[in-house]
């Protein structure tokens, strides 16, 4: 029998299964915190940095990603304080502006209340979020693909960048790549890249609630957990 407990997310009481992670108990429980590198039923890595939290401990805090947290009896979880946005509106300006021509990358600078960029715009098409990685290793057991190099040279590769035959011809890897998918207006140009905001709409269904999920459709682009066609 799976041993449930309680645990406490912007003053709402929880009860999951012990282990949850917090990310997914918020989500299951109606409380939107964005996030990009999760995904349901495969293990987080908390590479996105998007669905930072606060976790209160003995009056103290500390800052770390709740896809990566396990939830625990009487834990006390702060998702939406004004640090906590600060920061997730950093880290969605620095992936917006890295991958401007990604819909769910422009979407969750949306969600997150980005209105500016005030980092260079780049004309990247992969931000190393992981989940073309981590379907193809841990669903489909394939491991064809795989991290490469350090720092500023890291990315994503075939092994000696051709296609084994072990690859099962899946697709998966493209099905989950928040990059697959254009802006509305179509790809932007290099050089001419901005930000969209032109779903900003979504957000006046939370706006006596911003903490709460909507099942809006700035989610759609990389399947987050609650959206649903």
């Amino acid at each position: 029998m799976p041993e449930y407990i309680t645990l406490t997310i912007d003053g709402a009481r929880i009860r999951v299964i012990e282990g949850t992670s917090v990310l997914d108990a918020a989500l299951d429980h109606g409380i939107c915190i964005p996030h990009l590198c999760h995904m349901r039923g495969v293990p987080d890595i908390g590479v996105c940095r998007l669905c930072l939290v606060e976790v209160v401990e003995n009056g103290r805090s500390k800052i770390t990603t709740s896809c990566t947290l396990g939830a625990k009896e009487g834990m006390v979880i702060r998702a939406h304080t004004e640090k906590i946005l600060k920061l997730r509106r950093n880290v969605a300006e620095l992936l917006v502006a890295e991958a401007p021509n990604s819909r769910a990358i422009q979407d969750i600078a949306v969600r997150c209340g980005v209105t500016e960029v005030r980092y260079p715009f780049h004309h990247a098409n992969c931000v190393l979020c992981g989940r073309c990685v981590r379907v193809c290793s841990e669903v489909w057991q394939s491991k064809v693909l795989g991290f490469v190099g350090r720092g500023k040279d890291r990315h994503v590769a075939l092994p000696f960048n051709e296609r084994p035959e072990y690859c099962k011809r899946c697709w998966s890897c493209i099905d989950v790549c928040p990059m697959t998918i254009t802006p509305c207006d179509g790809p932007m140009k290099e050089g001419e890249e901005y930000l969209c905001g032109k779903c900003a709409s979504q957000l006046t269904m939370i706006e006596n609630s911003p903490d709460s999920c909507v099942w809006c459709r700035l989610g759609e682009g990389f399947q987050c957990s609650r959206w649903r066609p």
